[in-house]
């Protein structure tokens, strides 16, 4: 997502100041201000999709144990940084051996995307936990925990972000549309909602992209920023798939294609979301999604999208053929 010049970045604008101030996830915020406040804060391992909250709730824990000086206490490493084992060697374990001679008695050390580092350097990085948990505290933040190695987690109390529900994304939306003074219609609302899928990071690059675009920020201007196809051409295609002759659907996915820059890829997971809306029998649904899934591995593969469509159509109107029998 491209920064807009002339307007601040609305992520970092309206990032939580407080563990209050977190969206969702009220049981694990709470549950660290117990820990706190007991001055028993041990080692954290949050893990879960990108934009839920394990940042902000890592930051905002920060400015809770150390005020507006909080960033002289941590060394946080994003997914800018190199995860090999020399970022353990010397900058985490230099960090980790000076003593602070503040009155937490400990220092923070944050390791974002931390399922990116090596095995190697996780392995260090057990060795220097192990050696400096007096001193630091680690927060480990990653987005696929089984990447994470045993040892590690086994050191850490776990807590889990689930996607944020989109009420809560649209209540932090609407407050940055007021602020921002924002023409943001209902259905440009909806679209966000719908593509950011639980994370508010990516609810709110959209807005800001759409909003630097855009007078009126609407349903089409938010899948045009995007890239996204829209839900109108996505129904185009299913109901020709269906029910045109095939040289006729291909001709208009084809053109369709070209005209909105698409992938084929995009439309198949439009049509896989689509065809939740669409009245078929079991055995026609099972093997539509089923054919639906092989076309999105073969093309993850490498597959021609010319070949990958064909066979895509193919098992359409064989769909049709099924539900059309009497059983």
């Amino acid at each position: 997502m491209l920064m807009l010049v002339g307007w601040d970045d609305r992520v970092e604008k309206y990032r939580p100041v407080s563990l209050d101030d977190v969206v969702s996830h009220k049981d694990i915020t709470s549950t660290i201000e117990k820990f706190i406040e007991a001055g028993r804060l041990p080692h954290l391992l949050l893990y879960g999709p990108p934009g839920t909250g394990k940042t902000s709730t890592v930051l905002a824990l920060a400015r809770r144990l150390y005020g507006p000086a909080y960033r002289k206490h941590i060394l946080e490493l994003n997914a800018s940084d190199d995860r090999g084992i020399d970022v353990v060697r010397e900058q985490i374990k230099n960090f980790a051996m000076t003593k602070v001679l503040f009155s937490k008695g400990f220092k923070l050390v944050i390791l974002d995307e931390a399922d990116m580092m090596t095995q190697a350097a996780q392995s260090a990085l057990r060795r220097v936990i192990e050696q400096h948990t007096k001193n630091v505290r680690f927060c480990i933040l990653c987005n696929y925990v089984n990447k994470i190695t045993p040892a590690i987690q086994s050191r850490c109390t776990r807590f889990r972000f689930s996607p944020l529900p989109e009420k809560e994304i649209q209540v932090k939306v609407d407050e940055v549309v007021q602020k921002e003074g924002v023409n943001l219609t209902d259905d440009g609302r909806d679209a966000i909602l719908k593509l950011s899928r639980g994370d508010m990071r990516r609810a709110l690059n959209v807005l800001q992209a759409c909003h630097a675009a855009y007078d009126i920020v609407d349903e089409t201007a938010v899948y045009n920023c995007t890239g996204n196809p829209h839900p109108r051409d996505i129904e185009r295609v299913v109901q020709s798939m269906m029910a045109d002759e095939f040289g006729t659907a291909y001709s208009l996915i084809t053109s369709l294609k070209i005209e909105k820059g698409l992938a084929l890829q995009d439309l198949i997971a439009g049509a896989y979301e689509f065809l939740d809306t669409v009245e078929l029998p079991k055995q026609s649904r099972i093997y539509l999604l089923d054919h639906l899934g092989s076309t999105e591995h073969r093309l993850s593969l490498g597959g021609s999208e010319k070949m990958q469509l064909t066979a895509l159509l193919g098992a359409f109107k064989v769909a049709v053929e099924l539900s059309q029998r009497k059983i």
